[in-house]
């Protein structure tokens, strides 16, 4: 290691403070500097952080934007998950291996430009979409590739690119999430009352988390409240890394205030002094904008000591911006990123809000629930439960992308009907939907009539359309196929048997599978959701068990008879040892 190299570790490490907590922002912050965490660096970071050196390189292995090998110094993301595959990313794929000169997943022999896939970077309302280095790219074409291949050459700012407008796509608002609120107005209405009057407010208006399991929130909040511990902790879930969903994106940009305010309410009502905004690093192009709305609430005495004149109420918040892995949207697996580990989901009891960051109470909420917690402090329990029905009260935020003339972010209440929702984005015709990202459900037309809500069709926000012309048991084993990559390799249940998975289903899907595969792939599938140890392994099984019970026809089109059909050709993985060794293949009729 070069001096240069041992002087930036240095700096970066004192910048930190030396906290171990902080090795994420860490390794980012030398990702981004060197290009790459080699061995070297990563024996000096453990050195500074008084860490083991396997600490250091469990962590930032586990995370998809650090790289233990040189990187070019502009790294290409293009997104290849389902919706942006079918909107042409494919063909947009081809277009810069051939204008780079090299495949995804390598660097360009002049160490200039690397590329890799990556399933979603929230933009499937914008498809086919891309990052280079931190600036996104929208709705691309195979004939804009080499002019961004130019500007990366030539060193000019890709953000002056054309491609770099990010729309809102905000097509349709509601009285509770997208409507305009006055700073602080939810606060001083928080303050005036005890944090018990407040969770109680929070109970009455019946408010359940957005993100798709619909905990109670005043449930969540009394409990973190009455916990024991010496600190107590808010931690806003930002980590919107469910593909097709972008709703998250779309608040923080346009409604960041909301969001701080949520999270500030919820300090009051559980006692918390510290808080944090975990942000998805795909979003990190949000950072600055995030950072400029809490010096503004800063100034203005919504943040800090003393909060609108409330003596004793002191609340800050933190930006953390996460490294690539999904399953980080889990809460616990969060705070152990947050902490700065690898992102594996904690055994569980205890409960973040008895044990969360640092061991001491914390409520996790993502950010469509804060931002209806700010509403109801305002508005009033009985107001926000006018709206929805009895056990799904309020609107949500759907995310909607796909085979549709109008896709985007929708404030809808609680009840809709899907159909309902199909006509409004203008994809009625569809031969399915995705509600709820691949984790969710696969619904076919009978299905329509069905309501979004937590009683019947629950979703955290994805809306993906399937036109007629499209393949749904493809997009199936394409979901299946992110869950058995993105599985954190914790539990044998979900670590081989999503890999299982995929081979039992690539079977059906090339045709090659009969009944008795079918039945094999079902079983293996409930053996998966049944014994995983977090909600990755449980739900990642929903695309082939949802597709079986909805689109049962379009598996019978693809089995074949009852006989036994090998699942690989014997003679072709014999084919190269028997070139090796110059063996002939035996006569038909005889023993191999």
């Amino acid at each position: 290691m070069g001096e240069d190299h041992a002087r930036i570790i240095d700096a970066t490490t004192e910048r930190f403070g030396k906290d171990r907590g902080r090795l994420i922002d860490i390794a980012r912050a030398l990702q981004g500097e060197l290009g790459h965490l080699s061995e070297e660096t990563i024996g000096r970071i453990a050195g500074a952080l008084d860490m083991h050196r396997v600490e250091v390189r469990d962590a930032v292995s586990f995370y998809s934007f650090f790289s233990r090998e040189p990187t070019g110094k502009t790294v290409i993301r293009l997104c290849n998950g389902v919706v942006e595959r079918m909107m042409g990313a494919d063909e947009v794929a081809r277009a810069f291996e051939e204008a780079v000169g090299a495949r995804f997943g390598e660097t360009e022999p002049g160490q200039s430009i690397s590329m890799v896939y990556t399933p979603c970077i929230g933009l499937s309302d914008q498809a086919p979409s891309a990052l280079v280095n931190k600036t996104p790219l929208t709705r691309l074409r195979r004939d804009d590739v080499p002019g961004i291949v130019e500007a990366v050459r030539e060193g000019r700012d890709v953000s002056d690119l054309p491609q770099t407008e990010i729309k809102l796509n905000l097509h349709k608002t509601g009285p509770v999430i997208c409507a305009r609120l006055e700073r602080g107005v939810a606060i001083r209405a928080a303050v005036n009352r005890s944090p018990a009057d407040v969770i109680n407010e929070i109970n009455r208006a019946r408010l359940r988390g957005r993100g798709g399991a619909g905990f109670p929130t005043a449930m969540k909040w009394d409990y973190c409240r009455r916990a024991g511990g010496d600190r107590h902790f808010v931690i806003c879930n930002a980590d919107e890394g469910e593909p097709g969903t972008f709703k998250d994106r779309v608040l923080l940009t346009g409604f960041a205030d909301l969001v701080f305010e949520g999270m500030t309410v919820a300090a009051y009502a559980v006692g918390a002094r510290e808080g944090f905004l975990y942000l998805r690093g795909e979003y990190e192009h949000l950072l600055g904008h995030l950072e400029e709305v809490l010096r503004k609430r800063r100034h203005l005495g919504l943040l800090g000591e003393n909060i609108c004149g409330c003596e004793g109420f002191s609340f800050d918040v933190r930006i953390q911006v996460g490294a690539g892995a999904y399953v980080c949207g889990e809460e616990s697996a969060l705070i152990e990123s947050l902490e700065g580990r690898r992102g594996a989901p904690r055994d569980r009891p205890p409960f973040p809000v008895q044990s969360g960051y640092q061991g001491e109470p914390t409520s996790v909420n993502n950010v469509e629930t804060l931002c209806c917690a700010a509403r109801i402090m305002v508005e009033g329990a009985e107001w926000f439960a006018r709206f929805g029905t009895k056990d799904s009260t309020g609107t949500k935020l759907l995310s909607v992308s796909g085979d549709c003339a109008r896709p985007g972010v929708y404030e809808v209440e609680f009840g809709a009907s899907v159909a309902k929702v199909l006509d409004m984005v203008g994809g009625a015709d569809a031969r399915g939907v995705q509600v709820g990202g691949p984790s969710g459900r696969c619904l076919g037309p009978r299905d329509y009539g069905r309501s979004i809500s937590f009683d019947d069709v629950s979703t955290g926000g994805s809306f993906m359309v399937f036109g007629p012309q499209r393949d749904v048991l493809r997009m199936m084993y394409e979901f299946t196929e992110f869950f058995a990559e993105e599985s954190c390799g914790w539990c044998a249940p979900c670590r081989v048997g999503m890999t299982l998975l995929v081979r039992q289903f690539e079977k059906i899907l090339n045709g090659k599978g009969t009944r008795a595969d079918q039945a094999a792939l079902e079983r293996l599938a409930v053996t998966v959701k049944n014994m995983s140890r977090c909600g990755l392994g449980q739900t990642g099984a929903n695309p082939i068990l949802t597709s079986l019970r909805n689109f049962p026809e379009l598996y019978d089109a693809r089995l074949r008879s009852e006989e036994f059909i090998a699942p690989f050709d014997l003679a072709e993985a014999l084919r190269e040892g028997r070139q090796i060794t110059g063996r002939k293949p035996p006569l038909e009729g005889t023993h191999a």
